[in-house]
């Protein structure tokens, strides 16, 4: 366990905000974590548990205890012909996963590849991408209660997944402290999603027309390469908002007036709409005030270019949902956590 005082958490977060910790600790296993909650005089001072940082915006300094979860290590548990459940720490770069689970021949998140974070978040907003969620492959979600110290195992049905949804967002939320994960991944014959969003197209310009996991992967991360900014390179913490969920005959109304609005199938009696589209269309893309800015590619990423705050990265924020709800009646709801 490892203790700083008065922490930078700049380079903790993907948008690349200052932002200072009063108190900064790292834990590396689940016993350190257990030892937290029950016997650190710091437990009561907490006031945010920390991945990756992937999927946050911090507006202020934390003036109390953050918690670094920095647990590591992936390995098989079991498997038979036609599945594998692997065990992966909380602390692990879901990426960096990603890709060793393909080196194994592992299938079912090749869709998921480049997305930011570590693992423990994962379940948390049910990350998903190209037609494919986390969701779709979670066994269980391993956690131990924030006072009690006690373990608890999540089978997928008590994690309530929902669309960027999950039980620790809303019932359990910061009751828990994931751990681990484990994940029920196919081994050959692997069934490929290749029909969402551009992949096809991108497999067809490579000329594979009998695609495997890799070359799914490749051309996702190709994909989210040629319209989203590197949070190494620019702050962010790729998709800001929400896509809306809407009532079907509220979206065949908006097609009327708007016929090129991008639908997608969601949930019987409602479709899915591109907040991307929504932001571009009423005039955001490319927009910057000072640091604080909306991508030149993706209308749906706000950017840090330097020295943004996260307040005026907040307040542009704002001022998209109004721009959007006054020009089509729907109201953005933000992805990421603001803190």
């Amino acid at each position: 366990m490892i203790t700083h005082e008065n922490y930078s958490l700049k380079t903790y977060n993907t948008f690349g905000i200052e932002a200072k910790a009063k108190r900064f600790i790292s834990v590396e296993t689940e016993a350190e974590v257990i030892d937290f909650v029950l016997n650190s005089p710091f437990r009561p001072s907490l006031k945010l548990v920390l991945g990756g940082g992937s999927n946050m915006l911090l507006t202020k300094d934390i003036e109390g205890t953050v918690l670094h979860i920095n647990l590591k290590g992936k390995q098989i548990i079991s498997e038979d012909d036609q599945h594998a459940f692997v065990e992966v720490f909380a602390g692990e770069n879901w990426h960096e996963f990603v890709l060793w689970a393909i080196e194994q021949d592992l299938g079912g998140i090749e869709n998921l590849s480049l997305i930011p974070g570590n693992v423990g978040t994962a379940p948390v907003q049910n990350i998903g991408a190209y037609g494919v969620e986390i969701k779709d492959v979670i066994s269980v979600v391993e956690a131990i209660h924030i006072t009690t110290g006690i373990k608890r195992t999540f089978s997928n049905a008590d994690c309530q997944f929902g669309y960027r949804e999950s039980v620790f967002k809303n019932d359990e939320k910061g009751n828990f402290i994931i751990t681990r994960v484990i994940l029920k991944l196919t081994k050959k014959p692997h069934k490929l999603s290749t029909h969402y969003g551009a992949i096809k197209e991108e497999l067809d310009g490579l000329g594979i027309t009998n695609p495997n996991i890799k070359d799914v992967s490749n051309a996702v991360i190709a994909i989210r390469q040629s319209k989203l900014p590197d949070p190494k390179e620019i702050g962010n913490s790729g998709s800001f908002f929400k896509n809306p969920i809407l009532p079907a005959a509220q979206v065949e109304s908006l097609q009327k007036s708007f016929p090129k609005l991008p639908v997608y199938p969601a949930q019987t009696g409602f479709n899915k709409v591109a907040a991307g589209w929504l932001i571009e269309q009423a005039g955001w893309k490319g927009f910057r005030r000072g640091d604080a800015g909306i991508h030149e590619k993706q209308a749906l990423v706000l950017v840090n270019y330097g020295n943004a705050k996260g307040a005026e990265l907040i307040s542009l924020a704002n001022e998209v949902i109004a721009s959007v709800k006054a020009k089509f009646g729907i109201e953005l709801s933000p992805e990421v956590n603001i803190i």
